[in-house]
């Protein structure tokens, strides 16, 4: 019509030939809404491919995925904590600085620790009642702390190491308490040994993923992984109080203590058994190695990295030398089921002493990687075997109560142990040498232990 004007929308343009395009800004908008569509998409088909693996084989039926899935969100907190402490601590000052503020971290950290470990187990048995809450309030705790540790790290401030004696509380408190819960959450014809399997699998992914986050927010400031630590442990809290009411059940329960003694001189106790206590003696110290290991090799690479490799370089070497060998082992325990769980404790053992022996004799980058393959190897693979020999000999009954307790020791075992990779000097041939020696008398003694179990079965003293 003669004297009509069009009214065309600001986001339009005309072509020459007429035909109505989007401007510039329309197309940048829907391709934003494109990609945001895809990512969602593609992040929602991740859930959903993590869902079916941690829920597959029973474990969402009994509710172990929800356990698995709970542990991925705490050890990925865990893992980036752990890089803005070391950022702050380690890092970024000198050697001779980092090894006295680290020795003062755990000193004020994980000393205190160390007096409360006889306690965090027969505290946690009060709340056996009430577990989810308990896993919870670790949760919650960490909230706290991490957000406290933020601010300090930016400002330097002393609140830093209550923040993170708080935090490693609570750490450790939770790692009590999940493995007391695992026996509950067993799938139909599941085993602890399957089941802590993939939940140490589940850490794994996890952790390197947290690490890998929190190196990359740490670009922007040591408090942004802590930060992100905080919402991690908020849906961590969500995830615990989530898990299913029969994990606060105490039915059919019983407190234990770990002694020789098959009877156990407290009423109302039972003990957990001969094998039980030898396997855990083997277990604390190769967590002790572990703990040992990650405090003297941290300062020694630094201060002389090995082979003449970038200090950075070789501290990620080693780190994933470690993890790999904690994943293989974590793999070969789930195959191996039950089968003589003693004598795996005494192979991996025997791989760890002949590993820190090669180390100390034969210090170069081979050695330590090997060194750092085999702790992590036998560590995972002692701790499954540990498991195997728990599910055989202990009654349910006091099954959760021998997890707890057991728990606890080998956290302790692991504080022990970075406590003297910190006083040692920085010689990889003394320091690897003395950690032989220390893994050889406790495999002679666990060998010793256990033939005199074989061949005198009615004498378990």
């Amino acid at each position: 019509m003669v004297g009509t004007t069009a009214i065309v929308p600001h986001d339009l343009t005309y072509r020459q030939d007429g035909v109505v395009q989007p401007s510039r800004r329309e197309r940048v908008a829907r391709g934003s809404r494109l990609v945001a569509g895809r990512t969602r998409s593609g992040a929602l088909g991740t859930a959903r491919r993590i869902r079916r693996m941690t829920h597959a084989q029973g474990a969402g039926e009994s509710g172990l995925g929800r356990l698995i899935e709970l542990h991925g969100v705490n050890v990925a907190g865990d893992a980036m904590v752990a890089v803005a402490l070391a950022n702050t601590l380690f890092f970024s000052v000198p050697t001779g600085e980092a090894r006295g503020r680290v020795a003062l971290y755990l000193l004020i950290t994980m000393a205190p620790f160390a007096v409360m470990a006889p306690v965090v187990g027969p505290l946690l048995d009060r709340f056996r009642h009430g577990r989810r809450y308990a896993i919870a309030a670790t949760m919650l705790g960490r909230c706290f702390a991490t957000w406290v540790l933020a601010g300090a790290v930016a400002s330097e401030g002393l609140a830093l190491y209550p923040a993170a004696f708080g935090c490693l509380v609570a750490s450790k408190a939770y790692g009590v308490t999940r493995s007391a819960t695992v026996p509950r959450l067993l799938p139909r014809g599941g085993t602890l040994v399957s089941s802590n399997s993939r939940i140490s699998l589940a850490g794994i992914v996890s952790g390197a993923l947290g690490a890998g986050l929190a190196g990359l927010l740490a670009l922007a400031g040591p408090q942004w992984p802590l930060r992100a630590a905080f919402l991690v442990f908020l849906a961590g809290m969500v995830l615990a109080l989530r898990l299913p009411r029969r994990v606060d059940s105490t039915l059919g329960e019983t407190r234990t203590t770990l002694s020789l003694d098959e009877t156990g001189p407290i009423p109302r106790r039972s003990s957990v058994g001969g094998a039980v206590v030898i396997a855990l003696r083997a277990n604390g110290a190769l967590r002790a190695f572990s703990g040992f290991l990650i405090m003297f090799l941290a300062f020694l690479l630094r201060e002389e990295p090995v082979g003449g490799l970038d200090d950075t370089l070789a501290l990620a070497l080693v780190a994933g030398a470690a993890g790999l060998g904690n994943t293989i082992g974590t793999t070969i325990g789930a195959r191996l089921r039950t089968r003589a769980p003693e004598a795996v404790i005494v192979v991996v053992l025997g791989v760890a002493t002949l590993a820190a022996g090669a180390g100390g004799f034969f210090y170069g980058v081979a050695t330590v990687l090997t060194v750092a393959l085999a702790a992590g190897l036998a560590q995972s693979l002692g701790k499954l075997s540990l498991d195997a020999i728990v599910q055989r000999d202990v009654p349910e009954a006091v099954r959760t109560s021998a997890f707890a307790r057991s728990e606890t020791l080998l956290q302790l075992s692991w504080v022990v142990g970075g406590g003297v990779g910190i006083a040692l000097p920085l010689d990889g041939r003394l320091g690897l040498g003395l950690a032989a020696v220390g893994l050889a008398t406790m495999l002679v003694l666990t060998l010793r232990s256990t033939t005199r179990r074989t061949l005198h079965p009615a004498d378990q003293s």
